[in-house]
């Protein structure tokens, strides 16, 4: 049986910001529109929810059909809502956000996105419909969330060293941590173990590799 209603239905969309360190500095992760509205214009990866899917299934596949990436740590955001937010119909947006190590990003431009890289959080081009507005929200979240390590976590390589661990957790956090401090407060954890390995930066003395000791996006995973 069809049912009828006597009011009109929103449409609804996910939308994705994807977080990595790219050089040294937070990045996220942008795709050129390739049609209207916004046509030309960089954006967030997403896209309308199919009738039989969940909003967490849609992230995904909108992520991986515009960009070919497929995101371990994705957690839900917020709703965006403004009747105004969208020029063809009335659209509500449910944003996610996702943290992926740089090891792990083989981006393309696929289904309907002209292009896809990263762009530094300081040099952000001028973005389509609200995304400016769930890119600073989903930044505030990983502030929020910043002081908790495992975080940081979801951004490192398969090994790494706590160096680079403590840039991480200082670029989430958006301030500086002590360096020594940090080093204590990790390995006092069940976070890390070493590898074995070292690695050699430039002219500095080998540092130890570590990897993480647990799946690292088990805890973190939204089932929303």
């Amino acid at each position: 049986m069809r049912y009828t209603y006597d009011y009109p239905h929103p449409a609804v969309t996910v939308d994705v910001a994807v977080f990595t360190i790219e050089d040294g500095e937070l990045a996220v992760l942008l795709i050129r529109r390739a049609a209207e509205p916004f046509a030309g214009r960089w954006a967030l990866p997403g896209g309308f929810v199919e009738i039989r899917e969940s909003l967490r299934r849609a992230a995904w596949r909108e992520l991986h059909e515009e960009t070919g990436i497929r995101a371990g740590f994705l957690e839900q955001l917020a709703a965006f809502g403004r009747p105004d937010r969208d020029p063809r119909e009335r659209v509500i947006s449910v944003a996610y956000y996702a943290l992926v190590p740089r090891e792990r990003l083989s981006i393309r431009a696929a289904s309907d996105a002209a292009d896809a890289r990263l762009f530094r959080l300081a040099d952000l081009p001028e973005l389509a419909f609200d995304h400016t507005k769930i890119l600073r929200r989903a930044r505030e979240r990983l502030r929020e969330k910043g002081d908790d390590a495992h975080i940081a976590m979801q951004l490192m390589a398969s090994s790494f060293t706590l160096s680079e661990l403590h840039r991480a957790q200082e670029l989430i956090c958006g301030r500086p941590f002590d360096k020594r401090n940090f080093r204590k407060r990790i390995l006092a954890t069940d976070l890390v173990e070493p590898t074995g390995e070292k690695r050699r930066a430039g002219q500095h003395r080998p540092a130890a590799l570590y990897r993480a000791r647990h799946a690292r996006d088990v805890p973190y995973r939204s089932r929303i």
